[in-house]
This record gives C-alpha cells, sequence and structure tokens, in this order.
C-alpha cells in the first residue's frame, strides 16, 4: 500500500490507550468511591445534592448519591452500578460496595507501576472474593425467621447514622411487624409493604397500617365515612355508559327522543349499581371514573366508593382483602369480595385518606412515616426502604454477620493467609485485596473521628486472639463483641458487596483501550483549540476527562460532577 497510513476511526474519534487509558479508569473509580467514603457507618456525615431546578436532596445513602449526582464517566458509570446492583439485590451496603470497589482500583494501580499484568490481578481477585465468600459463610450466625428481636437488631444496625436513627427502636419494630405481615414461608416481597410519607409529627408518630392506606376520598358527600366487616369489590373497569367504539352521529328531532336516551342511560347506571349491591359489595374501589349519577345511586344504597384508585393500589387492596380485581360490573359475584374489619375516611396531615384495615392475616400492610419536614421524611423513607431489604434478606437467607467492621477484620486475616497458599504472581493480588477490605474498619474510625491505625491495630489483634465477633463501636472507640451488643447484619450485604466490588474493579483493570466517537476535548488545559489527545482524559481523568464523548450518548466529565 505504499506505507501510506490506513485510517479506521473517523476524524473526530479520539483513543486512550496502554496506561494512560487504565490511569484514567481508575481515578474515575477512585472518585466515585471518595465521594461517598464520608458518609459510610454511624457517624458518617450527609451530603447535600440540588439539581439545576433547585430541587434539594439531603442524605448518606450511597445509592441516592451516586444516583443524583450528574456522573457521565463511563468507567465511572462501571462503580455507580455497583451500589445500584446491591440496592436491588440486598437494599442495604451501597456505600460499602462501592469504597472497596475504590480501594481495589487503588491497590491494583500500585501493583500495575510494579508491572504486574492486569489480568495477573484479575485473576487473583477472583480467587480472593472466592476465598472471602468461604470464610464470611463460616462466620455466619443462623437466626430465626421468629426471632423477632434480631431482626429488629438488623433493622436497627441498617437505620444507624440515617435520618430516621433518632427513632430507630420504633421503626425497627415497624419494619419487622410489616415483613413477617407479608412474609410468604422464606418468600418476601417487600413490594408488598407501602410507603406513604406525611409531612406533620415526629418520626416517633410513624404507624403501621395492617392493610392498605389510600390518598383518596369517598366520591360522594352522603356515603357514610366509615363501613365495619366491609365486604371489598374492586374494579378496574367504569362505573360510567360506555361509549361507542365507532364515530356515530345521532339525530334527534323529539324532545322525547332525547328524554328516551337520558333514560336509558340513567338505566344503565342503575344496572351496574344494582349488580355491585346484589353480589353485596358495601365498598367498591374503582381504577377507572365512577360517573356522577352512578355515585348518587351508589350513595343511596350505603355503598362507601372511591374513583381513579392507581393501579398499584387496587393491587394491593386486592391483595389485603382477598378481593379478586373484576373488568366487568355485570360480573361481579359474591366470591369476587375480599373483606376488612373496617374501611374508613379519615384525615392525616392536613388531607383526608382512606383506610383499609382491620385485616385478618393481611398480605399487603402500609406504612405511615411522619417527620417535621419533607426532607427528613424522605431521608425516613430511605432509611425504612434499606431496612426493609436487610429483614427480608435474612428472612430469606436465615444468616447474619457481625457488623462494625468485624467480618472485614475476619476478612483480611484469612485473605492473607490465603495468600500464602496462592503461587504465583496471584498472590501479590490476593494480598492487596486482603489491604483493600481493611478500608471498610478504617473508614469507620475516621468517620467517627477516632485515629484509624490504632483502631486497626486493637481490631487485628482481637481478631488475632480468636475473637471473630468483636468489632469497632463508633461511639466510644472500644473494641467490643458486637453480637453481644446487637450489632448485626444480614450475610448476604457482605457476600454481594464483596463480590459486586471486585466484579467492577475487575472490569475497569482489564480496559487498555478507550475509543471516543468524539473529541475528547474539554481535558485539563481548557483550551477549546487543543487536540484532545491523552491528557484531556489522561491521568488525571477527572478534572472533565472523557469530556465531549457526543457520539457515544454525550459522555462529559465528571468535573461537574464532582
Amino acid at each position: 500500500m505504499g506505507n501510506q497510513p490506513l485510517i479506521v476511526l473517523s476524524e473526530d474519534s479520539q483513543r486512550t490507550s496502554g496506561k494512560d487509558a487504565q490511569s484514567m479508569n481508575i481515578s474515575a473509580g477512585k472518585a466515585v468511591a471518595e465521594s461517598v467514603r464520608t458518609t459510610l457507618g454511624p457517624k458518617g456525615m450527609d451530603k447535600m445534592l440540588v439539581d439545576d431546578a433547585g430541587n434539594v436532596v439531603v442524605t448518606n445513602d450511597g445509592v441516592t448519591i451516586l444516583d443524583e449526582m450528574d456522573i457521565e464517566h463511563p468507567a465511572a458509570n462501571m462503580v455507580v452500578e455497583v451500589a445500584q446492583t446491591q440496592e436491588d439485590e440486598v437494599g442495604d451496603g451501597t456505600t460499602t460496595a462501592v469504597v472497596i470497589s475504590g480501594e481495589l482500583l487503588s491497590k491494583a494501580e500500585d501493583l500495575l507501576d510494579q508491572d504486574i499484568h492486569a489480568t495477573i490481578l484479575a485473576q487473583g481477585y477472583r480467587e480472593a472474593a472466592n476465598e472471602a465468600r468461604e470464610i464470611l459463610n463460616d462466620m455466619a450466625i443462623d437466626v430465626d425467621a421468629s426471632d423477632t428481636d434480631t431482626l429488629e437488631r438488623i433493622a436497627s444496625t441498617a437505620m444507624t447514622g440515617k435520618g430516621a436513627e433518632s427513632a430507630k427502636d420504633t421503626l425497627s419494630e415497624l419494619v419487622v411487624r410489616a415483613v413477617q405481615a407479608v412474609a410468604d414461608g422464606d418468600t418476601v416481597k417487600t413490594d408488598n409493604v407501602s410507603l406513604k410519607t406525611v409531612v406533620g409529627g415526629s418520626i416517633d408518630e410513624s404507624e403501621l397500617v395492617e392493610g392498605v392506606l389510600l390518598d383518596k376520598e369517598r366520591v360522594h358527600e352522603n356515603m357514610p365515612f366509615m363501613v365495619e366487616d366491609a365486604d371489598v369489590a374492586v374494579l378496574d373497569t367504569a362505573i360510567e355508559v360506555r361509549e361507542t367504539e365507532l364515530d356515530a352521529e345521532v339525530n334527534v328531532t323529539d324532545p322525547d327522543q332525547l328524554q328516551d336516551f337520558l333514560d336509558r342511560e340513567e338505566e344503565q347506571l342503575r344496572e351496574m349499581v344494582d349488580a355491585v349491591d346484589a353480589a353485596g359489595a358495601d365498598v367498591v374501589f374503582c381504577q377507572k371514573g365512577i360517573d356522577d349519577m352512578a355515585q348518587h345511586f351508589l350513595a343511596e344504597k350505603g355503598i362507601f366508593a372511591a374513583r381513579r384508585v392507581k393501579k398499584s393500589d387496587t393491587e394491593s387492596v386486592a391483595r389485603a382483602t382477598g378481593a379478586r380485581i373484576i373488568s366487568n360490573v355485570e360480573d361481579l359475584t359474591a366470591d369476587d369480595l375480599g373483606s376488612a374489619g373496617t374501611v374508613a375516611q379519615r384525615p392525616v396531615g392536613g388531607d383526608d385518606h382512606i383506610f383499609v384495615e382491620d385485616i385478618e392475616d393481611a398480605k399487603a400492610v402500609t406504612m405511615l412515616l411522619r417527620g417535621g419536614t419533607e426532607h427528613v421524611v424522605d431521608e425516613v423513607e430511605r432509611a425504612i426502604e434499606d431496612a426493609l431489604g436487610v429483614v427480608s434478606v435474612t428472612l430469606e437467607d436465615g444468616k447474619v454477620v457481625p457488623g462494625g467492621g468485624a467480618p472485614e477484620a475476619e476478612l483480611t486475616l484469612g485473605l492473607r493467609d490465603y495468600a500464602d497458599s496462592v503461587g504465583g504472581r496471584e498472590q501479590l493480588a490476593v494480598e492487596a485485596f486482603a489491604d483493600a477490605i481493611d478500608v471498610v474498619p478504617r473508614t469507620l474510625a475516621e468517620n467517627a473521628g477516632l485515629d484509624p491505625i490504632d483502631s486497626l491495630v486493637e481490631l487485628r489483634s482481637a481478631h488475632d486472639g480468636g475473637d471473630t465477633t468483636v468489632g469497632l463501636d463508633a461511639y466510644t472507640g472500644d473494641i467490643v463483641d458486637m453480637e453481644e451488643d446487637g450489632v448485626v447484619e444480614p450475610l448476604r450485604v457482605k457476600t454481594q458487596a464483596v463480590e459486586s466490588a471486585m466484579e467492577a474493579a475487575v472490569m475497569i483493570l482489564r480496559i487498555d483501550d478507550v475509543i471516543a466517537a468524539g473529541d475528547l476535548k474539554g481535558g485539563q488545559t481548557g483550551d477549546d483549540d487543543d487536540e484532545g489527545g491523552p491528557g484531556a482524559g489522561g491521568p488525571g481523568g477527572m478534572g472533565g476527562g472523557m469530556g465531549g464523548m457526543g457520539g457515544m450518548g454525550g459522555m462529559g466529565g465528571m468535573g461537574g460532577a464532582m
């Protein structure tokens, strides 16, 4: 070809390869971990996040922080996915997973500088993660589903350090009652626990409705405010006169004809209401509309009705009461009805709501969460979601581990012993993994204002002596038995955090080439005339690096986000 260069990429494409690419991606992952690290533990601090519209979120929930931040760097988003996976699988431990992932990348960077190949690091990390899972399983403590005290301690641990901590005893009791109510053997669907927030009152005044709470009112003033021993009908169709599917035009030449039309409409509506009444229903929840005339007929018969109820709420009512959702009013029978002790309209926080409660063996419940401000109730809701997740996981798995950095201290010791049995350069990767796990107790100590070195030395010494359940008390700075103190977490929180962190770190380390379908500008110099080059998204990586990757979905830098 006459030594002519072969052009494969477009002129606008930008490529970063080799150590520049690895360094850039590692820097991005580490920056994400650093952004949430100060939120870890019972003494963790909060973050205030303000979006373009001025909306404010105050939280120390790792996944919420990362979701709200405008992170566009592709490698950084891989670490964000760790938090999302942790949230989906367990519901808690998101910050732990991200911090471990960042530390694994940091340790790997040191080994890469010593010319240890990335594939060797990846293999060593995988072997270490497998061994870590075995160590965690060996130290796990069995928990019975009926052990309410332990379950409440698990919920309390998940809420410690969050906005709900001031009322964690009250809330942890509500969480356990809610999860036990909707549990079906070893299976728990937390979707069956609805969360409703009300601004007003204190967090302590939150309550559990053993049934469903609807943000609705009865449709007619003449309907009763409360129905006891209610027979409940749930409809996903309207109680209205059906419109023709065709565009039809009717010419009326006589007033009597118009009256006939109106009479027939009224008769149809009365037939629908009579069908509801004949089935024995005295409460109706309708997913669609209820005609004004039908409302009047229902009120005449003393039937309590609500219209335009959300689909999710109608499904919750059906689960709680045992009703079947019906699509045709005329098909409604007594067998389709559910039952509730009371259905009542009551004011909550200045607005009327409908309570469907006093249900025997309700399979759907509602937690009514209160707080002084909107920011407070939002943070309480996030804490409750975490607590629901960990309690449900504990019921499913039946295994917990001590908190306070105890599992991580045990992992560090176990992995260092295991490294001696690993041959080749992978041994260095296993040792690096062991050192990386130490970041959790070290960060707990730092966030509590303690000396991390003293705390780690004391913690390691205790575990060396065989005290596998001791951890760091962030309030006193002492090394105490976490199992006796009731600070426990589900086993799956730890195993999932280690697994997800390892996978993200390995994926990032194996990338040695970044090809951007656009110019990597907006880098360190900020000069629009500069060519992108490695410097634009280079080793610093976070100062706007990877900016301008328009062809790949606008993957801009993290300068503005971080």
